[in-house]
């Protein structure tokens, strides 16, 4: 059968689960899906079979052969040499991805090509293509959850640098010397705007003395972390402490942005992940508020859209795809 060129699979690979798409890449369409837990205990060979394993599901599920696709694109959650298709590694998924040859491991199971790359970069490239940010030449993408990962998309086109480590807005240092960052420096935007760090304000009140809902909602969930719904919840509730630590998290987050404005000047921030999916359009108000007041260039400030994501659960498996149909199709 003649290879359809314009099918590819995404990958979106995290350290609890896995989400496989075939994306017909012309138009943004989900032909098939699957979904997985990751099972990152079982170490990156078994993680690998489960992939392979929800790829073929996907291919059936699309009604396609591994024969219609180009190839295979995989994000990962942490650094890559994507050249190589290398893993350097992955901190929340053990040491067995230190240094692991992924392109390679699955390319051999499939019999199909596969280019690997940062979660966020293929988040990025999927929200510039088919998400909120079609149509844009320059474009930063910011995914608040746990952690705050970035993407640059530059010229129509994803830029990762000299050492392939652009984006990495989360580590922008917004404070000397401040709060612990969640990769062991202080003082980076991570450590004040993702859900860790509104965790860490929270937890920080409470242990000062103030009063707040957040330990009773999180025993009511059977919760041991403070999930976004749990802080949606206690905010709405008009919660003191979480009013507070989010109000917080806005403005660094608003901080950031304008830094990252002000150094490239894009015609768009998307900002997805699970902190403003959860809060919605809201949440996103009082970033704006304070980016657009720190904005150097204040010559129509608003017509730099800084807007919610679209594309949810599936930006990172499309982009994957569109990234492995780019990178693929050069080779």
């Amino acid at each position: 059968m003649e290879q359809r060129r314009n099918l590819a699979i995404g990958v979106d690979l995290g350290a609890t689960s896995l989400y496989v798409s075939v994306v017909d890449v012309s138009s943004g369409e989900r032909l098939g899906e699957a979904k997985a837990k990751s099972r990152a205990e079982l170490g990156a060979d078994a993680v690998v079979g489960r992939v392979v394993k929800a790829i073929k599901q996907a291919l059936l599920a699309a009604g396609v052969t591994k024969q219609d696709v180009l190839g295979v694109g995989v994000g990962v959650p942490g650094p890559v040499l994507a050249s190589q298709g290398l893993v350097l590694s992955l901190t929340n998924m053990g040491p067995t991805w230190n240094q692991y040859p992924l392109a390679a491991r699955l390319s051999e199971r499939l019999g199909l090509r596969v280019i690997v790359d940062n979660d966020v970069n293929v988040g990025a490239v999927g929200e510039h293509r088919f998400g909120a940010g079609r149509g844009t030449r320059d474009m930063i993408a910011m995914f608040v959850g746990t952690g705050l990962g970035g993407g640059l998309i530059l010229n129509g086109a994803l830029h990762t640098g000299f050492r392939g480590s652009a984006g990495e807005v989360g580590h922008m240092v917004l404070q000397a010397d401040g709060a612990l960052c969640g990769c062991g420096e202080r003082g980076h935007a991570e450590a004040y705007a993702s859900r860790s760090g509104i965790e860490r304000a929270i937890n920080e009140a409470i242990d000062a003395g103030e009063s707040s809902i957040i330990p009773q909602l999180m025993k009511e969930q059977g919760r041991k972390n403070l999930t976004s719904a749990v802080l949606d919840r206690a905010y709405q509730q008009g919660d003191a402490v979480t009013v507070h630590a989010i109000d917080e998290a806005q403005r660094y987050l608003g901080l950031l942005i304008a830094s990252c404005v002000n150094v490239l000047d894009p015609e768009a921030v998307v900002v997805g992940g699970g902190v403003v999916e959860r809060m919605g359009e809201g949440y996103l108000g009082r970033v704006r508020e304070v980016a657009y007041q720190h904005f150097l260039n204040k010559n129509e400030s608003e017509s730099i859209r800084i807007v919610a994501a679209e594309l949810g659960d599936a930006s990172g498996s499309v982009g994957a795809a569109v990234l492995a149909a780019q990178r693929l199709s050069q080779m």
